[in-house]
């Protein structure tokens, strides 16, 4: 059948499924690790691994597999990296004390809600030693984590506005300053915890089972909803169909836009390639698609969640619960100027100066941004022999546009290209406010690809953010050094 019988029948079927009745069911709580992803795939992929369960004994902090390592375990490579650079953070040699760093993770997971890692570093700070009373909330902690809340704050929502004034407040001479090395330490948990909320919230991890609940699961309130409404969409409406043949019908549609969509992209990628080998944009012009891309982000809604409700178990661990990520290109924010990737880089500047205050953890976050950004298996869904570095390239760098970072090298004509509408609203929704993601937002992109690709999906955009958040902190520090 060609493109154009294919239309004609999807139109005619649409006509008729008009006629159809609905009625409205919720899905039953989804088991296993994921509640976006079918259980018996997540197994597929890693029930047989000795390596993972190898990486587990060696380097959780927990002791055991936990839902974000038996997700991430689809990709293996770098899972290593991860679990390797997290260790490092929260229990090898540091600046900051075991009970700090946990606390610290705490306060991070809190500013996107997420009840998940929140009750995971609960349980961690008390078994290194925590004082419970810091757990009633941040007017029970010490001044010196209070002071944390300003950089928290703006790291998870708007980076761009750190200044190395921020950095002065903290360091300053007094009884509750913060040294320099402990300062770079509780940034890099503070990244690192914003993006793995990303992560979370964009896989859709499920509560961990809890064998003191007579069903085994702890349940969590989040946002205005329960976890497990991750998999039901929380207040958008799932229809089910009285007619298994209306039901037939849209299984056909869906596999034949699926379909088309997976052979444009393929297309659009040729074409740019092409494209590229015949003639090359100016930087002016590249810099006026930049400044595009920049302004049409404006225009990606992620969801109507106005009035987010916080609640009290996550709420204690938040200031100023109000402040949340604006576009770097509002209006009115014009001033506001563009971080030019190539004046202060994560490999000559921010990498070096990390190390140099926090012997080590440069060389795990540097392996771990590059397992990530090079990680593939050369295929597209049903496609192999795929090199997939520009479409890796589109999402990392889509990332940093929306955080106002550009690289001089990069044609952002071509993010319009590869990344489709309902791709860049999950981008923007995961990246920028995670705990609104849905899994209708999950399931609206790349319909035809495997769950497992678009766990390296989310792999990228958390690496991305990790490392723009990292870019403004980093450039901050340098400055008051200078």
């Amino acid at each position: 059948m060609d493109f154009f019988a294919l239309v004609c029948l999807k139109y005619q079927l649409l006509q008729s499924l008009k006629k159809e009745k609905r009625v409205q069911v919720s899905p039953p709580l989804t088991r296993g690790p994921s509640a976006f992803i079918p259980e018996n795939e997540v197994m597929q992929a890693n029930g047989l691994d000795e390596r993972t369960n190898l990486l587990v004994e060696e380097y959780s902090t927990s002791g055991r597999l936990d839902n974000i390592t038996q997700v991430m375990s689809i990709h293996t490579q770098y899972l290593e990296s991860f679990l390797r650079s997290q260790f490092y953070m929260l229990r090898m040699d540091g600046p900051l004390p075991l009970p700090y760093r946990h606390y610290i993770a705490i306060m991070a997971a809190a500013r996107h809600q997420c009840s998940y890692l929140i009750n995971m570093h609960v349980d961690e700070f008390l078994k290194t030693g925590g004082i419970a009373e810091w757990l009633n909330g941040l007017e029970y902690i010490p001044q010196r984590l209070k002071n944390l809340n300003e950089i928290n704050k703006l790291l998870a929502h708007r980076p761009w506005l750190i200044t190395k004034e921020h950095i002065q407040k903290l360091v300053k001479t007094g009884e509750n300053n913060w040294s320099l090395p402990e300062l770079v330490h509780a940034v890099v948990l503070l990244a690192h915890y914003h993006a793995l909320a990303s992560f979370v919230f964009g896989s859709g991890i499920n509560p961990e089972r809890d064998p003191d609940t007579s069903n085994g699961v702890r349940l969590i309130a989040v946002n205005n909803f329960c976890v497990c409404d991750l998999a039901n969409d929380n207040n958008i409406e799932n229809a089910s169909l009285t007619s298994s043949n209306f039901g037939n019908v849209m299984v056909f549609l869906q596999i034949a836009d699926s379909l088309s969509e997976l052979e444009a992209l393929m297309e659009r990628m040729k074409r740019l390639q092409e494209d590229k080998e015949d003639e090359e944009a100016s930087q002016e012009e590249m810099a006026t698609r930049f400044e595009k891309e920049k302004k049409e982000s404006l225009l990606v809604i992620s969801g109507a969640f106005d009035d987010d409700i916080v609640s009290t178990d996550v709420s204690r661990y938040i200031e100023d619960p109000g402040f949340g990520y604006k576009d770097f290109a509002r209006r009115g924010e014009d001033h506001l100027p563009t971080f030019r990737a190539q004046d202060y880089t994560w490999e000559n500047h921010g990498f070096s100066l990390v190390n140099r205050l926090y012997s080590d953890i440069g060389h795990l976050l540097d392996e771990k941004f590059r397992m990530v950004y090079n990680l593939t298996y050369n295929t597209m869904a049903t496609h192999e022999d795929v090199d997939t570095t520009m479409l890796r390239r589109a999402l990392f760098n889509y990332v940093h546009c929306m955080y106002g970072i550009r690289y001089d090298d990069y044609d952002y004509g071509e993010v319009n290209q590869l990344l489709e509408r309902s791709l860049k609203v999950y981008i923007k929704t995961v990246t920028c406010y995670p705990e609104r993601t849905t899994k209708r937002m999950y399931d609206s992109y790349w319909r035809q690809f495997k769950h497992s690709e678009k766990v390296h999906v989310n792999l990228l955009l958390m690496e991305a953010r990790m490392q723009a958040e990292l870019l403004y902190a980093l450039r901050a520090i340098t400055r008051h050094l200078t």
